[in-house]
Formats: structure tokens, C-alpha cells, sequence
């Protein structure tokens, strides 16, 4: 976890000192749209986490919007076997730094924030009972990323968060 802290804190020093002319501005109007993937899981997690996420600018640094994101995977004992589903669904708003840390570029795009969520959780017991429901609720998510742009319109963008994974990777899109 140290090496995480360390590692978030050298990116964002690095992209703080970088030279250029301009930043990125995110103003009311911008739109950002997010199609990733989620590395990691948590407790027993498996499976890949497949997401998209939007974000509209509503004033000046501020950005609301939603995610959706699906995860499934399959599990299995000698004799047993089942699978579980996870499908989340959050509102979110975010808060992005590029003028609070004076970033001189306007490939990059540091944000974090805080939203409502819900997911729907539910397992295959694998004895053809059907598909149970445990663990499904209302949860607050929150979530620290960057996007860097390689093009005006297209970049990747990297998230860590308490979502559906710990981390979520993928491209971006300025509209």
C-alpha cells in the first residue's frame, strides 16, 4: 500500500513539473467518457471487470456523472461448481486539479471524488437452484484518477477506487 501512496504521489509530482503552454481545461460543457477494464478484486473477486463512465462539467474543476460496470466469473470444487455476478451502477462527481496544482500541460487530467452506488450481487449456487442474491446494497464509492491525452480527443486513463475493482484502466474520449 506504501508503494501505491509513493507511486501516486512521484506521478503527480512528475505531471506538476512538466513545461508546456497550457492546461487542460475542464470548464462547464466538457465531457469526458471512460471505457475500461478493472484489474484487481476484492476478498473473493474474481474475474475481469468490464466499465464505462462519463463525466460532464458542470462549473468551473467540478464534473458529475455515472458508471456502470459488470463482473463475472466462475468458481469451482471437486463436485461444486458456480459462479457469481456483479453488476454496479453509481452516480459521481469529481473534483479536478489541473488549476489548483497549476499543471502546465494540457495532455493530463488529475481528478478524485466521491458518489452513490449500487450494486447487484448474485451467485449460481451450481446445483440448479438458480441465482441467489447476498451482499447486493447501496454503498458510497469514491476514486482518484488521471487521464493523459495522446491526441486532442483520445488519451488512457487510469482510476483507483472502491468500485467493482481497485483499479480500472482504459481509453478516454474528449467529446
Amino acid at each position: 500500500m506504501k508503494k501505491i501512496h509513493f507511486s501516486i504521489l512521484l506521478v503527480l509530482g512528475l505531471l506538476a513539473g512538466t513545461q508546456s503552454f497550457a492546461q487542460l481545461a475542464v470548464d462547464k460543457g466538457t465531457k469526458f467518457i471512460n471505457l475500461g477494464i478493472g484489474v484487481g478484486g476484492y476478498s473473493s473477486a474474481g474475474g475481469i471487470a468490464f466499465g464505462v463512465s462519463g463525466d460532464f462539467g458542470v462549473a468551473p474543476n467540478f464534473t458529475v456523472g455515472g458508471q456502470v460496470a459488470y463482473r463475472s466469473f466462475n468458481y469451482g470444487y471437486v463436485g461444486f461448481n458456480g459462479s457469481i455476478n456483479y453488476l454496479y451502477f453509481a452516480a459521481r462527481g469529481s473534483y479536478h486539479f489541473n488549476q489548483l496544482l497549476n499543471l502546465s500541460t494540457d495532455k493530463a487530467d488529475l481528478y478524485a471524488g466521491i458518489g452513490l452506488g449500487y450494486e447487484n450481487v448474485s451467485y449460481g449456487d451450481g446445483f440448479g437452484a438458480g441465482f441467489n442474491t447476498f451482499g447486493s446494497g447501496i454503498f458510497v464509492p469514491i476514486h482518484l484518477g488521471g487521464r493523459y491525452f495522446f491526441s486532442e480527443k483520445v488519451g488512457g486513463f487510469a482510476e483507483l477506487g472502491s468500485g467493482i475493482a481497485p483499479l480500472m484502466l482504459g481509453v478516454t474520449f474528449k467529446l
